[in-house]
């Protein structure tokens, strides 16, 4: 299938139209959490620890909930452009945790940090896979409108809690400039050796 709805960052990591670098920093439009499900409602502040928000719950803990899961994060530009497609969709209706402003989203791939407020730090871990439990926000039913896949740049993101603190809508995002090189290593798996036999 072919991606005929570009994210609003279509230069990533390079220059936009004017010849200026994208966004590097943002802010938190709002931020989301539930009982366990979506859609997840805004709150006023949180706490953020190892596991995500404190107060945030996952329905399905076979597939959610995970320290590499521990947040979830969509911009408030993608919204706006599945809104504009005719979707019912707001945000926390697809269950992100942060919904961010003015980041250039297509910088936000595994292995990118992002720095939420004065203290907290996040690692991007993967893209988010669609889940069925969100058709009812796509005018189609089709929720693979946001599967990284189909639609590059689209998709929701994962993130672990590298250290964390309180968080409040209108905080800052910075996005950590580093080389594809370092987020490429943070994602390498640990190989083991075996030691060799003694001779």
């Amino acid at each position: 299938m072919t991606n005929d709805h570009p994210s609003p960052s279509a230069n990533a990591g390079g220059t936009n139209a004017g010849g200026t670098k994208p966004a590097s920093t943002g802010t938190i439009a709002q931020i989301n959490a539930s009982g366990g499900g979506v859609p997840k409602l805004p709150v006023p502040e949180a706490l953020v620890d190892e596991r995500g928000i404190t107060t945030d719950a996952s329905a399905d803990k076979l597939h959610h909930g995970l320290p590499h899961q521990a947040l979830c994060l969509f911009p408030r530009e993608l919204i706006a452009q599945l809104q504009a497609e005719g979707h019912p969709i707001d945000a926390g209706s697809i269950g992100e945790n942060i919904t961010t402003a003015g980041l250039d989203w297509r910088r936000v791939v595994p292995g990118a940090r992002l720095r939420l407020g004065a203290t907290v730090l996040i690692e991007v871990t993967d893209y988010t896979a669609p889940c069925w439990k969100n058709a009812r926000w796509f005018a189609d039913g089709d929720f693979n409108r946001i599967n990284q896949k189909t639609h590059p740049g689209a998709s929701r993101v994962y993130a672990r809690v590298l250290h964390g603190g309180a968080i409040r809508p209108g905080d800052p995002i910075e996005l950590i400039d580093d080389s594809a090189a370092d987020r490429t290593d943070r994602l390498r798996i640990p190989t083991v050796r075996w030691p060799t036999d003694p001779q």
